[in-house]
């Protein structure tokens, strides 16, 4: 039925040439680029505790998504049938869950959980997280179930954010639990055994490209946990609001973000080069997202609280 449905879209597609396909091409891309922003924006700007829980929430995200796809090593769409011709891009890697999906469902579920008085913005939230979903199938790059698994994940994320929030006596606990999912996902994704298929010669998946995103996520969650011990104890800062001053440093700390995150394609190539020199490549993967949340959360903070008072 996931196969029927992609190629339906697929039809679609072609009857109506195309017409729909740049935006929806650009909703995905924003999915994965522009929608990061928002979160430390959130934390620098607007509500130090809302934005927390929107990083928290992507960062454990991203984790699940790492560890389930090294786990599930579902092929995607386009090598399980070859009718499956997708519009545009045609990713690599593996395809269970929607990793996408799994950027936009914590964020907008996130946001829609801090909205929640307003049955108009949760509306919004639930329709955004839809499209980016749909986009996904649309395209021809990930199944329905990819993108359900994918938004199922990625609201799980936000319950499990949701609660390690309201209890922050236990803080000291989760950081160290955190800790140890991290070594742990480490130890799993290389230990574990990954299929080795080839066709005219050629490897399907590489695992070892596989973990470079799981390096990327473990390195995120690790960034964010020093961020935090570090900026509870020696930085809180207070957030800016929403003004010139506010604007001016947002714009200035999201420059970072942009290069190492890579919102443009290619962008960040250059660091990855270099970081993999300095390490080995997944080294070089997992110092990139240690730098991201660590940049996020408590270095930049520190220049706000420099140039502004602490709470």
């Amino acid at each position: 039925m996931d196969i029927e449905i992609l190629l339906w879209l697929q039809d679609f597609r072609e009857a109506t040439g195309n017409v729909l396909t740049p935006f929806v091409d650009w909703l995905s891309h924003a999915s994965i680029t522009w929608l990061l922003f928002v979160p430390f924006v959130v934390y620098w700007c607007v509500n130090k505790k809302a934005g927390m829980f929107l990083i928290l929430s992507m960062c454990i995200s991203r984790f699940l998504n790492g560890i389930i796809k090294v786990t599930a090593c579902v092929y995607r769409p386009y090598v399980r049938d070859p009718r499956i011709i997708p519009a545009g891009h045609k990713p690599s890697g593996y395809s269970f869950p929607s990793g996408h999906t799994m950027w936009a469902s914590p964020i907008f579920g996130g946001l829609a959980v801090i909205g929640r008085r307003s049955k108009l913005f949760v509306s919004f939230c639930a329709v955004m997280i839809l499209l980016v979903a749909f986009s996904r199938n649309y395209l021809g790059v990930h199944t329905p179930q990819d993108v359900i698994a994918g938004t199922l994940a990625g609201l799980f994320a936000v319950w499990l954010a949701s609660v390690i929030i309201k209890r922050p006596e236990r803080e000291n606990a989760y950081l160290v639990a955190g800790i140890l999912l991290c070594v742990l996902g480490v130890i799993y994704t290389v230990m574990k055994p990954y299929p080795m298929d080839y066709v005219d010669g050629k490897l399907l998946v590489d695992p070892d490209r596989m973990m470079l995103d799981t390096f990327y996520a473990v390195g995120m969650m690790t960034g964010f946990i020093a961020g935090r011990w570090i900026e509870r104890r020696y930085i809180q800062f207070r957030v800016t609001g929403i003004n010139i001053r506010g604007v001016i440093l947002a714009v200035i700390g999201l420059i970072p973000v942009h290069y190492i995150a890579g919102t443009f394609a290619g962008d960040y190539k250059w660091l990855f080069d270099f970081l993999g020199g300095l390490f080995t490549v997944k080294g070089g993967r997992f110092v990139m997202g240690v730098i991201l949340t660590f940049w996020t959360v408590a270095l930049w903070p520190c220049v706000i609280m420099l140039t502004g008072g602490r709470e």
